[in-house]
């Protein structure tokens, strides 16, 4: 009987070791941003202005990923500052999965960044697990010039607690009589599914460290943290029984929000934010040929604070106006008036097969005409560009992307002639 050996492959840096190996490879630059205090980093001016991911040297300074990138320059004056470029990103991405799938079949992209593989039998193809770890990372590097971690295990818990350990460009294991020794002595923040509340909440029954989670009464554990305080206390004892799917499951909502640039004060334009977003959302429904039953629309306003409502339609649907005019609905019942800077559409209740409509003698739409204006424009956009087609609501106007969500505009690619490369 063969053990289960599973790997967690963790790309070092993504996003800045993308920018870094397309600008040595490809725009002839000199310096390697991974060399030097650099970050990759959002526009300040749009609300974007985060660190999305930041070099090893840059770690020295203190720079957090999450943080405003005002606050990191304060912490390091010279660091280099490079925009995202999703499309770079997707396609490393993309290079990266096919690299894992010649060495596995059992592959699950977990993230755009990093993936876990079920390599259980492979011994007689590619060596021991550590010999294999070694060849899929050098295979990354020739090939596409960035590192990456590999974590080796029993199950997919161990193996990324792993892959997390010293970086960048290694291999390690972390089998279940390895725990005690490398990672009990972990801080318990380290652990995964711990965040700082749960952090906060360990800290004040005396648990700092994972070893001591580990260790503690889970009976205490579940009467302060419920469910999630047996959830951590087996991952922290190394328990996992999740596998590996090379398929996804199944997507069980579908949504899209947007943090805006200006703050909305009137609700014309706020309506005109759920119109893109809904356009986004009804989209992504009839590509995946699914369609919901319930909207919700949240708002979150310029004091930070935050506030939902939700409602379910009669009918299953992937109409952009049906969605959008529920949206409008719920917006109405809920705005007070204050100003708006995040608007977000969620949808629940997923089904993929057709339904009959539900009909209602109060209601002449026509409905399938609506169906066949949405496929009409989703294949001119599929065909032309997503701009090929939009709404007159968006003409004369440059606030408000008439797509919404998702990947904003302007972090989807980069121009380079206007970019200083060194």
């Amino acid at each position: 009987m063969n053990h289960k050996i599973i790997f967690h492959i963790d790309v070092n840096s993504a996003f800045l070791s993308w920018e870094a190996v397309y600008r040595l490879r490809h725009l002839g630059g000199k310096l390697d941003l991974r060399a030097v205090p650099s970050a990759v980093g959002g526009d300040m001016t749009k609300r974007h202005g985060i660190i999305l991911a930041k070099s090893i040297s840059a770690k020295k300074y203190n720079v957090q990923t999450g943080e405003p990138v005002v606050d990191a320059l304060r912490k390091c004056p010279n660091l280099i500052l490079v925009p995202p470029n999703y499309e770079l990103y997707e396609k490393n991405s993309h290079a990266f999965m096919e690299i894992l799938r010649k060495y596995s079949d059992v592959v699950e992209q977990y993230s755009i960044d990093e993936a876990f593989m079920d390599m259980t039998g492979t011994k007689s193809l590619f060596g021991t697990p550590v010999a294999a770890a070694n060849m899929i990372k050098d295979e990354i590097f020739r090939e596409l010039g960035f590192t990456v971690n590999v974590g080796i295990s029993s199950n997919k818990l161990l193996a990324k607690m792993a892959s997390d350990f010293k970086k960048p460009n290694l291999v390690h294991t972390l089998f279940p009589d390895e725990i005690e020794k490398k990672m009990w002595p972990l801080p318990v923040r380290e652990l995964f599914f711990v965040g700082s509340a749960s952090e906060r909440k360990l800290h004040s029954i005396g648990i700092r460290t994972i070893g001591e989670l580990a260790n503690a009464d889970v009976r205490i554990l579940k009467s302060i943290m419920k469910k999630h305080g047996e959830v951590v206390w087996n991952f922290a004892n190394g328990r996992d029984v999740s596998v590996v799917e090379a398929v996804p499951s199944e997507n069980k909502g579908y949504g899209n929000s947007t943090t805006l640039s200006f703050d909305v004060t009137d609700a014309e334009t706020a309506k005109r934010v759920l119109l893109s977003l809904a356009e986004r959302v009804g989209i992504r429904l009839r590509k995946e040929k699914a369609r919901i039953e319930e909207v919700s629309v949240g708002i979150r306003y310029h004091d930070l604070g935050y506030s939902s409502h939700q409602g379910v339609l009669q009918t299953a649907t992937n109409i952009t106006k049906e969605i959008y005019d529920h949206a409008c609905v719920l917006f109405d019942q809920m705005w007070d008036g204050r100003p708006i800077r995040l608007l977000g559409i969620q949808t629940g209740r997923v089904s993929k097969e057709d339904s009959d409509r539900q009909l209602d003698l109060f209601d002449a739409t026509d409905y399938q005409k609506l169906e066949k204006l949405d496929q009409a424009i989703d294949s001119i956009r599929g065909r032309f560009g997503a701009d090929s087609v939009v709404r007159a609501s968006f003409l004369n106007q440059d606030k408000i992307d008439h797509i919404g969500g998702g990947i904003s505009r302007e972090k989807r690619s980069v121009d380079y002639r206007n970019e200083k490369v060194e």
